[in-house]
C-alpha cells in the first residue's frame, strides 16, 4: 500500500487548515486505553498533527500516515504499550513511510469502527490525536447481567434459557421445570407457581477515568483510581444482597481504566434500565483543609449553594479533559438525555441521597449534612433516581490517605449498601417489564 492508495476515495481524512498545523511537531506522550467498551490511542504533541488515515480488511487494521513528523523513540514507545489482553488491537507497527511522513499501522484482533479525532490542549495535556476502536455490533449489557445472575445463582442449569430477559423478567421463573407428566385417568393437581425473582439493578458509575484521572491528592492519588475500586466493593455487595427477595445486580459505567463520556453514563443506566444510578467521586478544592463526603442531587432551579454550582460546574467539564468525538456524537440524543429530567425523578433521588448521607456519616465526617443540588449532567437520566457522591476530598492529606486504605473503603462500601436498603424499605422499587 503505497501513499496515493491511503489518499484514494474512501479515506477519512482530518481536514485541517494550514495555520493550524504545526509542522516538525515534537512528541510528547503515548498511549493506549484498552477496554471492553473500546480501545483508545492517544499520540500527543506541542502541535497539532495533520493525518491521512484508511480502514483495511483481510486482515482488520487501520494504516495512518502523519505528515510532519521523523519517527522518534518516543512514537516508537506505542509498540511496548499494547496489551496481550487488549480486546481490539493485537500490536501496532510505525515506520518512517517517507521523509517528514511517519506511517503507523494498527493491527486488529477483530473487526471494528474506528474514530479517529484531534482535541485541542486542555488542563494537563498538550494537543491530542486520537484513535477509538469500537466493536461493530455491541454487546447488550442488560443481557449480559442476567445472564450472568442465571450463571451464578446456585443449582442454576449450565446452559442460560434461551430467552432470559423474557424468562427472567417478563413474568417467567429461573428454573422452569416440564409439567408432571398426567395419569391417564386421572389429572395431576395443579403445581403451585413459584415467586418470580424481580431482578433489581443499581448502575455504579465511577467517576472520570482513562485520560481524565480526576482530581489528584497530594501524595498522588488519582480520584479515578480509588473510586473504581470503592465500586468494586460495592459491586461484590450488591450482587450478593436482595430487596424483599429480589436479586439485586450492580451495573459498572465503567469496570476498568477507561474513559466514558458523560451523557454515554446515562444512557448505559438507561439501557440497562436501572433502579438506581450512583456517580461515586473523591474531589479536590483549592485548598488542603476542605474535607468530608457530600451527596448531590440534580437541580432544575440553580445550585443550592455556590460550591454546589461549582463542584457541578467542575464535573461537567469531565468531557473536555477524557476526549470526545465532537464531530460524530450524536447531539441530539446527548441533549435530550440532558433535558428530560423530571420532578419525581428529582424528589426520589433526594430521598436517595438522604439515606445514603444518614449511613455515610457513621463512618466519616460529612461535608454537608444534607442533599445538595445542582446541574450535575451525569444525574439528568429522566426515570432513575440518580445522585453524585463525594465520597471525601482526596486534596486533604488527611482524607487522600483514608480513602487510599482497604478498611475505609470496606466502610464505605458497607454504608453504601445500608443506604441503599434504607431507601428501598421506604421506597419499594417499581414493577417494570424490562426491555433490552
Amino acid at each position: 500500500m503505497n501513499r496515493r492508495d491511503l489518499l484514494t476515495t474512501g479515506s477519512l481524512v482530518l481536514l485541517l487548515g494550514p495555520a493550524q498545523l504545526a509542522w516538525g511537531a515534537s512528541i510528547v506522550a503515548v498511549r493506549v486505553w484498552p477496554a471492553p467498551d473500546y480501545s483508545r490511542v492517544t499520540i500527543e504533541s506541542d502541535g497539532m498533527l495533520d493525518a491521512s488515515q484508511r480502514m483495511l480488511d483481510f486482515p482488520p487494521r487501520l494504516a495512518v500516515d502523519i505528515a510532519g513528523l521523523d519517527l522518534s523513540p518516543e512514537l516508537r514507545e506505542l509498540v511496548a504499550k499494547v496489551q496481550p489482553d487488549d480486546p481490539f488491537i493485537a500490536g501496532i507497527r510505525i515506520s518512517q513511510h517517507a521523509p517528514r511522513v511517519v506511517r503507523l499501522v494498527v493491527d486488529l484482533k477483530q473487526s471494528a469502527r474506528p474514530q479517529v479525532f484531534t482535541l485541542p490542549p486542555v488542563a494537563a495535556y498538550r494537543n491530542r490525536l486520537v484513535f477509538d476502536f469500537y466493536p461493530v455490533r455491541e454487546a447488550d449489557p442488560l443481557e449480559a447481567l442476567i445472564r450472568e445472575r442465571l450463571r451464578d445463582r446456585p443449582g442454576a442449569p449450565a446452559a442460560p434459557p434461551p430467552d432470559p430477559i423474557g424468562d427472567l423478567i417478563s413474568g417467567g421463573r429461573f428454573d422452569r421445570k416440564p409439567p408432571p407428566a398426567q395419569d391417564p385417568v386421572e389429572t395431576a393437581p395443579a403445581v403451585r407457581p413459584r415467586k418470580t425473582d424481580r431482578l433489581i439493578i443499581i448502575a455504579l458509575d465511577p467517576g472520570h477515568g482513562g485520560e481524565d484521572p480526576g482530581a489528584t491528592g497530594p501524595a498522588g492519588t488519582h480520584e479515578k483510581d480509588v473510586v473504581l475500586q470503592i465500586a468494586h466493593r460495592l459491586r461484590e455487595r450488591i450482587n450478593s444482597g436482595a430487596v424483599n427477595g429480589n436479586p439485586m445486580r450492580a451495573f459498572l459505567t465503567r469496570d476498568a481504566d477507561f474513559f466514558v463520556p458523560l451523557h454515554v453514563r446515562v444512557q448505559k443506566a438507561r439501557r440497562v434500565q436501572a433502579d438506581l444510578f450512583m456517580s461515586i467521586h473523591a474531589d479536590a478544592f483549592m485548598t488542603p483543609a476542605a474535607r468530608g463526603a457530600s451527596v448531590f442531587a440534580l437541580s432544575q432551579n440553580g445550585a443550592s449553594s455556590t460550591a454546589a454550582r461549582w463542584m457541578a460546574d467542575k464535573e461537567n467539564r469531565a468531557d473536555l479533559v477524557g476526549g470526545v468525538n465532537v464531530a460524530t456524537q450524536d447531539r441530539q440524543v446527548a441533549h435530550a438525555l440532558l433535558d428530560m429530567s423530571t420532578t419525581a425523578q428529582i424528589n426520589d433521588s433526594l430521598k436517595l441521597g438522604g439515606a445514603l448521607l444518614g449511613e455515610i456519616g457513621n463512618v466519616g465526617k460529612l461535608h454537608k449534612g444534607r442533599v445538595e443540588q445542582a446541574g450535575f449532567a451525569v444525574l439528568k437520566a429522566p426515570d432513575i433516581p440518580s445522585v453524585l457522591v463525594e465520597t471525601a476530598f482526596i486534596s486533604n492529606p488527611e482524607e487522600e490517605s483514608r480513602l487510599r486504605s482497604d478498611e475505609y473503603q470496606e466502610q464505605l462500601a458497607d454504608a453504601i449498601m445500608r443506604g441503599i436498603h434504607r431507601y428501598f424499605d421506604s421506597n419499594p422499587p417499581l414493577a417494570r417489564n424490562r426491555v433490552a
